[in-house]
């Protein structure tokens, strides 16, 4: 019996040409579930996220090229530097696409043809190639021309309308999202295609843009809209359809409540020894306590100062109403749910002091083929000769001439 579990995506090699987080966001996760990442980054430069800081891996910056916004989303990656721009360097990446299943990229709309790295290019190489393209704006439309960029798409694609207190102005969430969202959507995609490559032995073009990906994400709020026609207002950390659910004033600072049925309301009520309250007609069923939501709010105010945030939450937890602090960095790390589901990793870097770095993990986890952490974020051009000696077969001599000229 063979001990060696594999991974999903054992012997799947993918080219990645793609740069800052939507791209590298999939690519990394393709490479958590055991594919083979090449990762294509331009001579001296490399992913534009390298120096995206600080914070660096050097903290004296130095050689700010290991930044935290890289490290973030390029791990179990090999990186090769080669200049796309020449033409031995694009001979190189066909070179290589003969060899890989996927080629992920997130150039604009039609850059790569400039190069012969387009789909209708690799296609002839690689018939059954799984090419992802990621844009801002999709292949098609009036805007696929423009760049697209998280903050930009989060303002267009009607997410910071809806975010923020309702008398103050649209806010970004303080993560990029749309680009989060969008490598999401990419790896979904792209693990479908394979599997319909099983079936049918084809490859195809994915066309996955990061506005339709942040309108798809405005879920329930964008069904409201389309079925009563009414444009939502943002309402701060309220909740537009369930009462209560969200942030109150705790003795000692502020909580989220989050009671999702009426089941809740009822225990919170008994808890917070206010059983008058779900009694009344007011506020019997959530559909009532959202018609009635300020009146209602005021009530839950000044019940929840007469408790610390500690109090509530072991008292409604024990009750199973759902209820938590609202923490800062320090405290999600430090917390016992999230050091005891291993969001914290330790990895071996070459250019860390300590020998290892902490990066966050996969929240996937899997009984059987469980994810792999192989390689910490490479260094720039880490695996370059090493790449192309095993799957070009070039030797010594052939790397030199390609250094000389500034290929690699």
């Amino acid at each position: 019996m063979n001990n060696k579990i594999k991974q999903p995506l054992d012997g799947i090699n993918v080219l990645d040409l793609t740069r800052v987080l939507a791209g590298p966001t999939s690519t990394q996760i393709l490479g958590d579930l055991g594919a083979n990442i090449i990762k294509i980054e331009r001579p001296i430069t490399g992913d534009d996220s390298r120096n995206l800081g600080p914070p660096y891996l050097d903290k004296d910056c130095k050689d700010p090229k290991e930044s935290a916004y890289f490290l973030s989303v390029n791990r179990n990656k090999k990186s090769v530097e080669i200049d796309l721009t020449k033409k031995e360097g694009q001979n190189l990446a066909k070179k290589l696409v003969k060899k890989c299943h996927i080629l992920v990229e997130n150039f604009r709309v039609g850059n790569l043809k400039q190069y012969g790295l387009d789909y209708k290019s690799i296609k002839r190489i690689n018939p059954e190639i799984i090419y992802c393209s990621i844009t801002g704006f999709g292949q098609t439309g009036p805007y696929s021309k423009r760049g697209g960029y998280d903050y930009l798409v989060q303002a267009m694609g009607g997410i910071m309308s809806i975010t923020g207190e309702e008398k103050g102005s649209p806010t970004k969430i303080g993560v990029g999202v749309s680009d989060i969202i969008t490598g999401l959507y990419s790896t979904i995609a792209i693990l479908s295609a394979l599997r319909f490559k099983e079936e049918t032995g084809k490859g195809q073009h994915l066309d996955i843009s990061l506005m339709d990906s942040q309108v798809s994400w405005l879920s329930y709020v964008a069904q409201n809209y389309l079925l009563s026609g009414s444009i939502p207002k943002r309402i701060g950390n309220d909740h537009p359809s369930i009462v209560p659910y969200q942030t109150v004033e705790a003795r000692d600072g502020l909580m989220v409540l989050a009671i999702a049925n009426d089941r809740q309301f009822k225990s919170f009520c008994e808890f917070a020894d206010i059983p008058e309250i779900y009694k009344n007609s007011k506020f019997k069923t959530n559909s009532s306590r959202v018609k009635n939501r300020n009146y209602l709010n005021k009530i839950i105010k000044d019940v929840t100062k007469k408790k610390t945030i500690n109090q509530w939450v072991k008292g409604l937890t024990k009750c199973n109403v759902p209820c938590g602090p609202i923490n800062n960095l320090k405290q999600v790390f430090n917390d016992q749910q999230v050091k005891w589901r291993e969001m914290i990793i330790s990895m071996k870097h070459p250019k860390s002091k300590n020998k290892k770095i902490k990066l966050i993990g996969s929240p996937m986890n899997f009984s059987q083929s469980k994810i792999k952490y192989k390689k910490s974020p490479p260094l720039l051009g880490q695996d370059t000769e090493k790449v192309l000696r095993q799957f070009l077969k070039l030797k010594n001599d052939d790397l030199e001439k390609l250094k000389k000229k500034k290929i690699i």
